[in-house]
Parts: structure tokens; sequence; C-alpha cells
């Protein structure tokens, strides 16, 4: 459905350019979503995928594991559709303390977006509500430290910002002047906290995402935030109890769809087309990350089977491959430091595994090697690879 433009523009003033700022009227929109015949049958399917991926906990040993790597990959993935050219394999060195070559701003941008959505989901879980604190706390964490540190981390913006070109005048897309983001902002804020307005958790993550995105009310790291406001928001709705859906493969698999979408969503008011496309993104996410979940379970019974079978050193050869589970990137100093071995029997024991191709040595040293769970990070890392 077309609405025509879903706010007003403004024309203003910015590095001495006049600009058309856009200034989003409040959620929901008026007239309102359109739910009922395939739309409403994507909802059905895209809830009943999530419900599939929340029960994840009864296919993993411990899903906790999972969600340790799979935090990371998500990390990654999002940082990498603002242009960062980092791995999952440079983040587990740079955890490491071990990332030569490594583009080091980058895999900081990478380490920040990890630590913000700890933050956040630490804050919901002590009972902290989804609020503007919230996102600027989560925020502040996320610009902490690397490149755009000196961006006002945690504050709402003072200054014009804009969306493509090489200056205002030729900008993509003006975002509100700094001086509606407040206001703007705490209309979002009313909406997440709405429960009279009727609509599935889904779509509401689905209207805040683009809301949020439109105001861009920071001067920096407003998609990153944008796409943890969705897991933030799905999870305080009930629908996940680990923030274990991420759409950044899927938005970075149809980068020019998203834009052009959210585009048409300001311009000619057409929320449905843009639903449909989040709800499709939803189900996929979900059934992909259900999937990945088997292949690891798989993976690992598989490789457990084959250390079991190598004799008197599987003992050893065991603990290794259980650490490696719980870290797919791990030192010989890490295994006796924090698993009890000696180093030599750390060494015998890996290197077992890296005969049976199970294990890899990562930075080709003679010293301070690290170890990689190969296939582990393999299934973690598809789709990975910087734009």
């Amino acid at each position: 459905m077309n609405r025509d433009a879903t706010g007003t523009y403004r024309i203003t003033t910015t590095v001495s350019e006049k600009v058309r700022a856009f200034i989003p009227s409040p959620l929901p929109p008026v007239p309102p979503l359109e739910i009922g015949g395939a739309r409403q049958l994507l909802l059905e399917r895209a809830t009943l995928a999530i419900g599939r991926l929340d029960s994840i906990s009864t296919l993993l040993p411990d899903p906790h594991l999972f969600l340790y790597s799979y935090v990371r990959r998500e990390a990654v993935l999002s940082s990498q559709i603002e242009g960062t050219q980092s791995s999952l394999s440079d983040l587990l060195l740079f955890e490491l303390n071990e990332a030569p070559g490594v583009p080091v701003d980058d895999v900081v941008e990478v380490s920040n977006y990890i630590a913000a959505l700890e933050h956040g989901m630490t804050r919901l879980r002590e009972g902290f509500p989804l609020s503007n604190r919230l996102l600027r706390e989560m925020h502040s964490t996320l610009m902490s430290k690397g490149r755009g540190s000196e961006k006002q981390p945690g504050e709402f913006r003072r200054s014009q910002n804009w969306i493509g070109g090489t200056r205002p005048g030729n900008a993509h897309f003006v975002p509100p002047p700094p001086e509606e983001v407040e206001d703007c902002m705490g209309a979002l804020e009313r909406f997440l906290h709405d429960d009279t307005n009727g609509l599935p958790v889904l779509l509401n993550a689905a209207l805040a995402h683009v809301q949020f995105e439109t105001i861009h009310p920071f001067l920096d790291g407003n998609g990153r935030l944008g796409r943890l406001l969705i897991s933030l928001l799905l999870h305080q709705g009930g629908l996940l109890s680990q923030p274990l859906l991420y759409l950044s493969l899927y938005l970075k698999k149809h980068r020019s769809t998203y834009y052009e979408l959210l585009d048409r969503v300001r311009h000619d008011g057409n929320w449905e087309a843009w639903v449909d496309f989040f709800l499709e993104g939803v189900e996929q996410t979900a059934r992909s990350a259900v999937q990945t979940a088997r292949r690891l379970v798989d993976l690992f019974e598989a490789d457990t089977r084959r250390v079991q079978q190598t004799g008197r050193s599987a003992a050893n050869s065991m603990r290794v491959l259980s650490a490696l589970r719980q870290r797919p990137a791990l030192r010989l100093k890490n295994l006796c430091e924090h698993h009890g071995m000696t180093f030599p029997t750390a060494t015998k024991a890996i290197q077992s595994l890296c005969t049976l191709g199970i294990a890899r040595e990562l930075t080709g040293q003679r010293r301070n090697r690290v170890f990689v769970y190969d296939a582990y990070l393999a299934i973690l890392s598809e789709g990975g690879q910087p734009l």
C-alpha cells in the first residue's frame, strides 16, 4: 500500500548547503498495516521458524557454546555491511591478542559490537526497559574505542548527518535535523512500550528498525545498532530467550533491495513491501540457524567418535577437542592455563587432532601458535567474506 510520504521535509542548512531533511511521522503507520492473506502466512511461517530456533537448546549439548561463536559471526557480518574487512578468524585472533596483519580498527569495531550486544542483553535480563537510555548505553559501548570513537559515543547527535553522496547537497537521504532527534526518538520509545497497538512482536520489530534507521540518531554506528535493536525486541517480546536471530547475512546478500525498500517506506509509505521482505528474512535466517546447529551437532558427534578411536591418547585429545568447542581458536598456553594440562601433554594432544584433520595451526609461526577447530570455523564463516 502506498500512503504517500511517511513524514515531512524541512529545509535546513548544513556545511553551507541547503538540504531537505526528512522528519518521520510517529509509528504505527496510518492507515494501519494491511495484515492478511499472503502476509499473514508469511508472519505465521516466520513465527514458527523463530519458535524452532528458540528450542535450539534441545539440539545442542550446550547452547552457550553455539551462542558464543554465533554472536561473533553476526558481529563480523554486521560490521562488514558498514565496510569493515575483518573475518571471523581475524576476530578470534584479536581476542587472543595475536593479530599480526589484521586491520586492527576493523576488528575493534567487531569486538565493540559484541560488547554492546552483551551489555544490552544483560540490562534486559536485569529488568531494565528497552529504552532510549539503554540504546545510548549500547552506543557508548559500540563506539567506545577505535574508528568513530570521537563521534559523541552514547549521545544523540547535535549536528546534521546524511547518508550517501559526497556532501549534503548530493546526499541520497538526509535524516531529521538535530533539534528534532530527541522528539523523534521519544516517539519511537513510546511505540516500543505501547502494548495496545495490537501488532505482533515481529511486526513491531520490523517497523521499529526502519524508524530507527530513518531517524539516524547518532553520528556513527546507526546501522549496527539498528540491527541489534531487532534482536533486543525479539528477546523482550518473548520470542527468543537467547539472541540467536540476526539478519545481517540476509541484509548483506540483499543490500540493494534493503536500501530500496527503506526508501519506499519513506517516500511512498509502502510499509507492506518492507514487512514482506523482513518476514522472509526472519524465516530464512531462523531456518539457517537451526540447520547450522544441526550440522554442528553432527560434526561434534563425528569428531568425538574419531578421537575415541585413537587409543590411549584419546582422553587428552578429547579434553582439547572439548576446549575447541568452547573456543574454536586456542593457543597451547590457553590449554595449559585454563584446562589443567602440561605443555607436553597439550602439544601431543593438539598434534593428534591436527593429524586427524580436526585442528589446524592458523598463524604459520613457530612460536605462540594458534590452533583452530577447522570444520567448526568453516561452518561459522560461511557467507562471511568481506564485501
